[in-house]
C-alpha cells in the first residue's frame, strides 16, 4: 500500500476532499494556503493513502514533531481520517504505522494524539496499536 507525502499545493489539492470533509472548520478557499503555512513553519507533514482509482486521497493523516517539557521530543497526530467510502480497509491502521516509522527514523520515542470523546471505533484502533489514554485534554475558546 503506497504512502504519499503531500508537500506541494498540488499535493494539498489531492488530499482536499478528504481534509474538507474531515476539518469543517477550514475554510475550502484557505486550505492550500493555510496548509503550506503550517508545513513551512510548524513542522507540519501530511501523508496520504491514494484511492482506488488513484485520483484522491483515501485516507490522509497530518501530524508534525515538537519538543516540550512534559514529554521531550514527540511526534504529534493533528488529523487521521479517512473517507467513508474506504473504511474498514485498514488505511488509518497503515498510516498511523507510517507515523510511528517517521517517529524511529528519526529518534523520537512516542507518539500522542488527541480523540473526539465519542470516537470509539477510532479509540478501538489506537488501542489496538499500543495507544493509552494517558490524560484529559481540556481546551477554552476566547
Amino acid at each position: 500500500m503506497e504512502i504519499l507525502n503531500l508537500k506541494t499545493s498540488a499535493d494539498i489539492e489531492f488530499a482536499r476532499e478528504a481534509i474538507l470533509e474531515f476539518r469543517t472548520s477550514v475554510a475550502p478557499e484557505q486550505l492550500i494556503d493555510q496548509t503550506l503555512e503550517m508545513i513551512d513553519t510548524d513542522n507540519f507533514q501530511l501523508a496520504c493513502i491514494p484511492s482506488d482509482d488513484g485520483k484522491k486521497a483515501a485516507g490522509f493523516v497530518g501530524f508534525r514533531t515538537m519538543n516540550m517539557l512534559r514529554t521531550g521530543k514527540i511526534i504529534y497526530i493533528d488529523d487521521l481520517f479517512t473517507l467513508p467510502e474506504y473504511r474498514g480497509r485498514g488505511y488509518a491502521g497503515k498510516l498511523l504505522d507510517y507515523v510511528d516509522q517517521m517517529a524511529k527514523e528519526n529518534g523520537i520515542n512516542a507518539v500522542h494524539l488527541d480523540s473526539g470523546f465519542a470516537l470509539h471505533p477510532a479509540h478501538r484502533l489506537y488501542l489496538s496499536k499500543g495507544y493509552v489514554l494517558a490524560c484529559h485534554h481540556f481546551a477554552k475558546t476566547l
